[in-house]
């Protein structure tokens, strides 16, 4: 009697893993990776906001600013074309002689990079389309 319950127990454990390992029929549709995150860099000094480069494909950025002036600003980085759902970013107060980074995923248009302290010119950025796919790239992150 003993034999007969393991053996069906262990027929139970094999049907329950055979079950287990079925997979489903559907296929999963396989989307392309993002594009590589690239570095744009920017200064504020007493006069203007500097960027480079100032004209890029669109995707993911991470806008790296150092702030040259001897006061605290807070960088704003936004759509300039207002008929149409765009962003508004802003980093935290930068110390002076400090940097600060901000990440955004910007769509093809323009943007306007301001600071809060009055009389420093702003920055406009370019994004053309977007750029290709990371799919293929080995070592990404």
């Amino acid at each position: 009697m003993r034999a007969a319950t393991s053996r069906a127990a262990a027929a139970g454990i094999a049907a329950a893993l055979a079950l287990a390992a079925c997979g489903t029929t559907t296929e999963r549709r396989n989307e392309p990776r993002p594009p590589t995150r690239i570095v744009v860099t920017g200064s504020i000094s007493t006069d203007r906001v500097s960027i480079s480069p100032r004209r890029f494909g669109a995707g993911p950025i991470s806008l790296v600013i150092a702030n040259l002036t001897d006061t605290s600003q807070q960088l704003t980085l936004e759509t300039v074309d207002r008929s149409r759902p765009g962003i508004r970013q802003q980093t935290a107060p930068i110390n002076p002689r400090d940097t600060a980074e901000l990440r955004a995923d910007l769509s093809t248009g323009r943007y306007r990079v301001t600071v809060s302290g009055g009389g420093i010119a702003s920055a406009t950025l370019r994004v053309g389309r977007r750029r290709r796919s990371a799919q293929n790239d080995l070592l990404q992150p």
